[in-house]
Formats: C-alpha cells, sequence, structure tokens
C-alpha cells in the first residue's frame, strides 16, 4: 500500500491568506442584502499542499461527496457535494483539479493558475480565472524586452506546467519581436542539487545582462540562495507575476532593479481588520489555524499541549497579536493576487444569485431551488460585474481581461527595497498603445541607464547585418554596403540602391546627387587652356599686324601676303574656336565646337597648301618656255581655297541635318559622377571631317617635301614641312589619346590638339619671318631673299 497523502515542509502563510479571503467575501455576501438576500452560502476549505495527488483526492471528494475514504466498490452519487471550487494557486495541481471536476461539470475558478494551456475549452471545460492567462504575460514581458532594445537574453523556468508553458508561449513571442536567447534552463525545487548548481553556472557564464525568469516563487528563492552562495552575477531580472510582487524576495539584493509585470494591486475594505481578528479559543478550532498560530508565536495552544513530547515549544500565553509580526498573512499592502480570490469568489456569488434571483424582485428569490454545477458552470459564462473598482467577466475560454503593472523593484532613501509600479500593460488597449509607462526606472545595482544586453552592437547607418554561421540571428557582423548603395536606419538587414543620378555620401548612409562634371571656365585646367587659346589668337592677331605694318617689304611681299593674311586669320579662329569646347555643354555649343573647328582647320591647310603650290609653281615659272604661273595666279589661289573649305562645309551641314551632335549625361563611365559632354551625334561624320583635315595635311606635308630642297632664300617650303610634320604628328597622336581619354580630360585633349597644331604652324611658318622683320631688317631685302647678298 503506498504511504497516506500528508502535507511536508512549514505553511505558506500566503497561501492561508488566500483562503480566508475567501471565507471573508462568503461571509460579506452572507450579510449582504442585494445579492442572495437571505441566503447563506457554505464552503469547506482543504490543504492541496500544493501537490497533484492531493488536489486529485480532494477533487473527487468534491464530486462524490462522500469521506475522503474511497474504494472501487464505492458507486458514486449523481449529486456533487459543492456547485463550484475556489483555487488552486499553481498551474499543475489546477490542471489535476480541471480535469477530474470538468467531467463532472463542477466550476472551477482559479486565482492564480496562469498556464495559457488552461484556457483550452476542449481540455479543461469547466475552468475559469480571475488572473490573466501567461499568454498575455509572455506578450508583455516580450513587448518590454523589445521595448528596451535587448536582443540577447537568458531564459530560466519551472520545470513545471506554469514555467513550460508560459516560457514557451514567451519564446514564441520572443522570436515574433526579433529577441534571441542565449540559454533557455529548467528545474523544479524537488530537483537534485547537481542540477541546481548546472542552471546557476549556466547563468553565470553566460554573456546575457538580462535573464527572464519564468518561475514559482518556491523555485526562484531556491535559485537565488544557490546565486548568492558565491559570485553573484550582476544581471538585470525580468520575473513573471508568481515571484515578482512577492515581498518574502526583496530580502535578495542581487536581484535589485529587477522589473516584471504583476497583478494590479488593490484595496478590500475591512479585510485586514477580519485576518487579524483570531484568538487562541477560536484559533484551537481549527487543525490549519492551530498550526499557523503555533509556527507564527513559537509556543503550544493548551489544548493541544497534551499532544506535545516534553520539550516542547512554551505554551501560549493568550497575550499574542498578530498585528505586532510582520508574516505573508499580515502584509496587506499589495493585495494583488488576494484580490483574486476576492473576485472569484463574488463571480461564483453573482452566478448563483442569477439562477436563484433571476427575473425576481430580491425579495422573492428562490430560496429552496436545488442547483446543480452545471447550471452554475452556464451562468458564471455570462457574470459581469463591478467590485471595488474592479470588473470582472470571462471571455469564451474563461479567462478576463488581461492588465498588469510593470514592477521594479527600487531601493528607498531609507536603504529599503520596495515594489514601485511604474507602467501598466492592458491587452485590450489597441495594438501598439497596450504598454504605457509613467515613472523611471531603477535597473541592477541602481544604475540610471539601460543596461545593455545584445549579442552583436547595432550596426551604424552605412552598414548591414551579416548573421554569423551556426549562431543565432541576433549574432551578426556589420558589413559595409557595397557600391552605390546605402542603409539609412540602424541594423539594416539590406543595402539599397541609390537612383542612377545619386551616388552614396562616404558613410554610405545618403543618396547625394551625382556631381556633374565638364570642363567648366572656373578650373585650373579650363583657365589654362583658355589662356593658351586667347594667347595664340593674340599672337596671330600681333604677326598679322607686323605683316600689314611690313606689307611692301620684300619678305612679306615674297610670301604670298594674301594667302599669309588669310592663313593668320584662320589660324586666329582656329585659337578661337578651342573655346567653344570650355564650358557647359548645350545643343548649339556641341554643333558649333566641331563644325567650327573642322571648317576653320581646313580653311588654315587650305591656305599652307596654297602657298605650297605656290612656291612649287613659282620654280617651274623660271624654267625656259614654261607659262604655268598663268594657271595659278591670285584668283585661282582664292579660288582653290574657297574649294578646299567648301567641302569641309558641306560635310558639316550634312553632320548638322542628319545626326547633329547633342549634349548627354554619361553615367556609364563613372559610377560615382556624371560626365556632361556632347555626343557626336555621327561618329562617321566626325572621323570623315578629320579625315579630310587629315587628308589636305598629309597632301600638304607631300608637296612641301617635294620643294624643301628648291635654290634660294625665298623658299618657305622647309618651314611648311616642318609646320605639316608638327600638325601631322600632333593629329596623329590625339586618336589614341582622345579615345583613351575619360570624362572631360577628351575635351581637354580636343583643345590640346587643336592648339598645339595651331602653335606649330604660326611658329613654323610667320616666326622666322617675324624675326627678321623686327629684329634683322638689314636682311629684310631682295638680295637676301635671292641669296645674292654676301
Amino acid at each position: 500500500m503506498p504511504e497516506p497523502l500528508k502535507c511536508a515542509g512549514s505553511m505558506d502563510t500566503r497561501e492561508l491568506r488566500f483562503a480566508r479571503t475567501m471565507e471573508f467575501a462568503i461571509e460579506e455576501i452572507n450579510n449582504r442584502t442585494d445579492i442572495l438576500p437571505n441566503i447563506t452560502l457554505g464552503y469547506e476549505i482543504h490543504d492541496s499542499c500544493s501537490a497533484v495527488p492531493v488536489a486529485v483526492k480532494v477533487a473527487f471528494q468534491f464530486a462524490n461527496g462522500m469521506t475522503p475514504n474511497i474504494s472501487m466498490d464505492t458507486s458514486c452519487p449523481k449529486k456533487a457535494n459543492v456547485v463550484a471550487v475556489v483555487g488552486e494557486s499553481g498551474s499543475t495541481p489546477s490542471i489535476g483539479l480541471s480535469r477530474i471536476l470538468g467531467l463532472f461539470g463542477i466550476p472551477q475558478v482559479s486565482h492564480f493558475a496562469t498556464c495559457a494551456c488552461l484556457s483550452d475549452k476542449t481540455q479543461h471545460p469547466a475552468f475559469f480565472r480571475t488572473i490573466p492567462s501567461d499568454h498575455y504575460q509572455a506578450a508583455a514581458l516580450a513587448r518590454l524586452i523589445k521595448h528596451f532594445g535587448w536582443t540577447w537574453i537568458g531564459a530560466v523556468r519551472s520545470d513545471s506546467d506554469y514555467g513550460n508553458n508560459g516560457m514557451a508561449s514567451f519564446l514564441t513571442a520572443a522570436k515574433s519581436e526579433g529577441i534571441c536567447v542565449e540559454y533557455s534552463v529548467a528545474y523544479y525545487r524537488t530537483n537534485p542539487r547537481s542540477k541546481l548548481e548546472i542552471v546557476a553556472e549556466v547563468i553565470r557564464r553566460s554573456t546575457a545582462r538580462v535573464v527572464v525568469a519564468f518561475l514559482a516563487m518556491g523555485d526562484m528563492r531556491i535559485l537565488l540562495e544557490e546565486l548568492s552562495r558565491h559570485n553573484p552575477p550582476s544581471l538585470q531580472w525580468i520575473g513573471s507575476e508568481s515571484w515578482v510582487t512577492d515581498r518574502d524576495m526583496l530580502r535578495f539584493g542581487l536581484c535589485s532593479g529587477a522589473i516584471g509585470f504583476g497583478i494590479e494591486r488593490s484595496v478590500i475594505p475591512g479585510l485586514r481588520n477580519f485576518l487579524l481578528d483570531l484568538s487562541p479559543a477560536r484559533v484551537s478550532k481549527s487543525t490549519l489555524l492551530t498550526e499557523f498560530w503555533e509556527d507564527a508565536f513559537d509556543c503550544t495552544l493548551l489544548s493541544a499541549q497534551a499532544g506535545h513530547e516534553s520539550g516542547a515549544a512554551e505554551p501560549c500565553s493568550g497575550n499574542e497579536n498578530l498585528d505586532g509580526i510582520q508574516i505573508p498573512y499580515t502584509d496587506t499592502s499589495q493585495l494583488r493576487i488576494t484580490n483574486m480570490v476576492y473576485k472569484a469568489t463574488y463571480a461564483i456569488a453573482h452566478a448563483i444569485h442569477g439562477l436563484v434571483c433571476k427575473d425576481r424582485p430580491e425579495s422573492q428569490c428562490n430560496r429552496t431551488v436545488v442547483l446543480e454545477p452545471d447550471q452554475v458552470l452556464e451562468q458564471l459564462k455570462k457574470v459581469n460585474f463591478t467590485i471595488n473598482g474592479n470588473h470582472v467577466s470571462f471571455d469564451a475560454n474563461g479567462d478576463p481581461v488581461a492588465t498588469y503593472e510593470l514592477v521594479n523593484w527600487q531601493v528607498t532613501e531609507n536603504g529599503v527595497m520596495e515594489f514601485v509600479t511604474v507602467g501598466r500593460y492592458d491587452a485590450s488597449q489597441p495594438k501598439g498603445h497596450e504598454f504605457s509607462m509613467h515613472k523611471n526606472i531603477t535597473w541592477m545595482e541602481g544604475q540610471t541607464q539601460v543596461p545593455v544586453s545584445v549579442c552583436s552592437e547595432s550596426c551604424p547607418p552605412g552598414t548591414r547585418k551579416a548573421v554569423q554561421k551556426g549562431r543565432p540571428v541576433c549574432c551578426y557582423d556589420c558589413i559595409p554596403c557595397g557600391e552605390g548603395e546605402i542603409s539609412n536606419e540602424t541594423d539594416a538587414v539590406d543595402c539599397v540602391s541609390c537612383p542612377d543620378e545619386y551616388w552614396p555620401n562616404a558613410q554610405r548612409d545618403e543618396c547625394l546627387p551625382k556631381p556633374v562634371e565638364f570642363l567648366s571656365w572656373d578650373e585650373v585646367l579650363g583657365i589654362v587652356l583658355a589662356v593658351f587659346s586667347i594667347a595664340g589668337a593674340c599672337i596671330a592677331v600681333i604677326v598679322a599686324t607686323v605683316f600689314y605694318r611690313h606689307r611692301m617689304s620684300p619678305i612679306v611681299r615674297a610670301n604670298n601676303s594674301e594667302l599669309s593674311f588669310l592663313l593668320l586669320f584662320s589660324l586666329t579662329l582656329c585659337f578661337l574656336c578651342s573655346l567653344t569646347f570650355i564650358g557647359r555643354p548645350s545643343e548649339w555649343s556641341c554643333m558649333l565646337r566641331h563644325t567650327a573647328f573642322g571648317i576653320t582647320f581646313v580653311l588654315c591647310i587650305s591656305c599652307v597648301l596654297g602657298k605650297t603650290i605656290v612656291v612649287l609653281m613659282a620654280f617651274r615659272a623660271t624654267l625656259p618656255g614654261s607659262n604655268v604661273m598663268k594657271w595659278f595666279g591670285p584668283a585661282q589661289q582664292r579660288m582653290a581655297v574657297v574649294a578646299f573649305t567648301f567641302v569641309q562645309i558641306i560635310i558639316c551641314i550634312l553632320w548638322l541635318t542628319l545626326s547633329p551632335p547633342f549634349p548627354i549625361r554619361n553615367m556609364s563611365l563613372y559610377k560615382e559622377r556624371i560626365i556632361l559632354e556632347c555626343d557626336l551625334g555621327s561618329v562617321g561624320a566626325f572621323w570623315a571631317v578629320l579625315g579630310y583635315i587629315g587628308l589636305l595635311a598629309l597632301l600638304c606635308f607631300f608637296l612641301a617635301f617635294l620643294a624643301r630642297k628648291l635654290p634660294d632664300n625665298f623658299n618657305e617650303a622647309k618651314f611648311i614641312t616642318f609646320s605639316m610634320l608638327i600638325f601631322c604628328a600632333v593629329w596623329i597622336t590625339f586618336i589614341p589619346a582622345y579615345v583613351s581619354s575619360p570624362g572631360k580630360f577628351t575635351v581637354a585633349v580636343e583643345i590640346f590638339a587643336i592648339l598645339a597644331s595651331s602653335f606649330g604652324l604660326i611658329a613654323c611658318i610667320f616666326a622666322p619671318k617675324c624675326f627678321i622683320i623686327v629684329f634683322r631688317p638689314e636682311k629684310n631685302t631682295k638680295k637676301q631673299l635671292m641669296g645674292k647678298g654676301q
């Protein structure tokens, strides 16, 4: 035979307060005239010892109406002994009770069983409670942790229905909030000590600074005692309602700064006086009260003295006063769970009232009606009333509206740890507005700054999170955003690409408009090229002025002055046309720069070609019988220059008509900036313009090369040869440089080629003559030019 069931350990006077609160509520109801008038409620109080077997045995007694001795051959009566049950405090004993009572349709209203599993009406059809389900508490805890930015936490729970189901709900809610759990360990107070030591060591070694403790009060007390033995860790504790508002836990200083959700405190008028109104004579009539009295005052009641051995405690004097001792039974400063007992008792009373006094005046209630538990069960689903400012009703799952106070353990100025309400959670509020705070929180070790508990520091803007292989998602590395990407928020999962015309800043947290680049007037390169262009044009004008002032001198007349002046004019235009390449490209500037360049250079080369032909023809004319000069006189020279230039004009007109150049924003050359440049429109037309210039230059070079050794100082073919050699070298070098130069440097290369070739022409053809005119006037004679002087 198994050992008889009996309680072990000392009495929990807090639970005795709960039981006597039910007694107080029933006496209050029996004395009221608005609820069950002239009807007296009776009750039985049993001690479950927080043990499932004891609770189940009591449940059978309630259902059978029999004596505690139940055998297999005992038949069950059809009528239960009670119509409703208040209890149990623990979730596991409540589950055991509910499975038995539910079979008989006996309603059970718990004041402290919070396991979310009890909301399952298929498993617990007769279960109600006045305390919110852990489903809401778990969601509130997850929201609280998310609110303070903790993403790396530890979790410890009771290895019971309360702890396992509550933690399961919390872990689900935490995962949806992006919170990672470094460890989740469980133990029960009856486990071997080695199990407790393992759990304590896991907590000590962890890197998480925040620990969520979904523990029953007894389990939490044992854990804190173990952690206090050596090297107490500095942790921020987050507590469940079972221990975070228990005054007996305030003695553990390592929990200073703990926060958690507790049931809202309340006031029950008259309760304290009722609890303290105990006399030895009254106490001696109850076994439970006798045990409580003797433990509280460490004495023995006279009526029980005979049963004690020698050496027992002193007999009670009869002057003992409960008001003078500080124990959980006498602590009515909070009345959180106590109020849940009070509400549960009133809920049953209102359900009975609805059956007995249904649709009748209060003075005509049917006091002879025989109530069945299933009737009370159905009526409990409908109760809706307010007591002491607290609303009482049940939803379809038998749960009340979930409201919590956010409680913080703070040390007062007197050095005493106290519960301070700093916020509230109301599940009936719209989503996102359930949680509110109205006071500052004191954190672990008296800190005022929110402690940090993360696996990895937050990734700043400009980076993204990359999860570390094999670790939770909260453990990550911060990777800088790639080229052309930004992230403008903390802990970004991905970087986003900037629009085409934007580029990230150096921090890669903002897209800025790409700088637009072109050869502008205010940059050094543009200024230098513009200065050389204007200087070249001025030199050409100065040379023309010198030639004009000495137009009658032999050296000017001998070098075909008309073509010389036309050449100087075209060189001036060549120098000036390079200015059209500087500045922001526009539709007109794009068309002007290439056509002006092509036409002025052809005009220039045409003049040089004309001068070369004149040299050749002049020496041919000195041969006996030659009249070649009449076929290439001044008129023919002008016609040749016009004809050569006209061909280039035709090419340019076709280019501008069919596919003219136009400005574009080149975003493919550089990713980080936009190149504003001129698109050629027709690449073929551009190379046709250059090709025609090159053809004339080669022809001119060939003819000048043939005439380089003709006699007399009159011959300028040598200078033309050198000028064309420079010209061709510049433009042959230009082609690869133009193709390979990026961005605005393409324009700079083209300007450089224009200036270099123009300076080459003016230096080779006109510089020697100007030197003679200005510095060697004695050589500016016909004899010297004909090579007949000394």
